[in-house]
C-alpha cells in the first residue's frame, strides 16, 4: 500500500469513533492517548470499550490541570507529558492513539515521538495516528492566522519514514471527513483561537478578516464544516 499525504476526493463523512471502532478492538486493552486535549475523545473511547484502561497524556499544563478535575472517568488516568518523551515503561500498551496531535510535536522531535510510541507499545500493538488534511473551508480560515501545511506534511513524513525503515507495518490508511460545528464566532474564538496549547495573538488587522471569513459560513443554525482527515493504522514491529 502506498501512503498518501492526502486524497483528492473523500466521500466518506462520519464521526472518528466509527473509524477507530472499525479498525480496532478496544475491549480489555491498555490504551495510551497522546495529546488528549479537552479529553472529548478520551471520553468517547472510555464509553465505547469494556474493561479497557486508558492513560491520557497532555503536554499543555493549563489543559492538563483542567483534566485532573475530571472525576467521572474511573478507567482513565491523566498524565502530563509529550509524545517525544513518554513517561511509561517499555511494552506497556496495546494501542496508542494520536488524534490531530502529531503535527503539534516539534518537527525535530517527531521521529523521536515515533520511536517512543514503538517503545511503549507491546509487540503486535497498534498506533492509530489521525491527522487533518490541508483542504476545505475550515482550513482556509485557520490558515489566515495559523498555517499548518508544513507541520502536517512533516508529521506525515515522520509516519512514512517509520514504516519505510521497518519500525512499523502499515495496516491501513483511511480517509474521511469529520463534521465540525460552532454556534457562532465567539464559540470558534474560544475553541480555536484561544486554545492554550498555541499562542494565537491576532492583531486587529488580522482579527477582522478572520471574523468576516467565518461569518461567511454562518447559517441560522451555526457554522458547519467538514474537515478532511487521514488515519494511518500502524502495527509495531520489534
Amino acid at each position: 500500500m502506498n501512503m498518501q499525504l492526502q486524497q483528492e476526493y473523500i466521500d466518506r463523512v462520519c464521526a472518528e469513533s466509527e473509524i477507530w471502532n472499525e479498525l480496532l478492538t478496544l475491549d480489555g486493552a491498555d490504551i495510551l492517548e497522546l495529546g488528549c486535549g479537552t479529553a472529548e475523545l478520551t471520553r468517547q473511547i472510555a464509553a465505547s470499550c469494556s474493561g479497557c484502561r486508558i492513560t491520557a497524556m497532555e503536554v499543555d499544563d493549563i489543559q492538563h490541570a483542567k483534566n485532573l478535575r475530571i472525576t467521572d472517568l474511573p478507567n482513565v488516568r491523566f498524565v502530563a507529558g509529550g509524545a517525544e518523551s513518554i513517561p511509561a515503561e517499555d511494552d506497556s500498551f496495546d494501542i496508542v492513539f494520536m488524534f490531530k496531535s502529531l503535527h503539534h510535536v516539534p518537527t525535530d522531535q517527531m521521529d523521536m515521538a515515533m520511536n517512543e510510541i514503538r517503545r511503549v507499545l507491546k509487540t503486535g500493538g497498534y498506533a492509530y495516528v489521525s491527522e487533518p488534511i490541508c483542504a476545505g473551508n475550515f482550513d482556509e480560515i485557520l490558515c489566515l492566522f495559523h498555517d499548518e501545511k508544513e507541520v502536517r506534511k512533516a508529521a506525515f513524513e515522520a509516519v512514512k519514514a517509520a514504516v519505510e525503515d521497518g519500525r512499523f507495518r502499515l495496516v491501513d490508511e483511511v480517509f474521511f471527513q469529520s463534521r465540525m460545528f460552532f454556534r457562532d464566532f465567539a464559540d470558534f474564538e474560544e475553541k480555536v483561537i484561544a486554545v492554550t496549547h498555541s499562542n494565537h495573538q491576532l492583531s486587529d488587522a488580522l482579527y477582522e478578516p478572520v471574523r468576516q471569513s467565518f461569518n461567511m459560513v454562518m447559517t441560522a443554525n451555526g457554522a458547519h464544516f467538514l474537515m478532511p482527515m487521514r488515519v494511518d493504522l500502524l502495527e509495531v514491529v520489534k
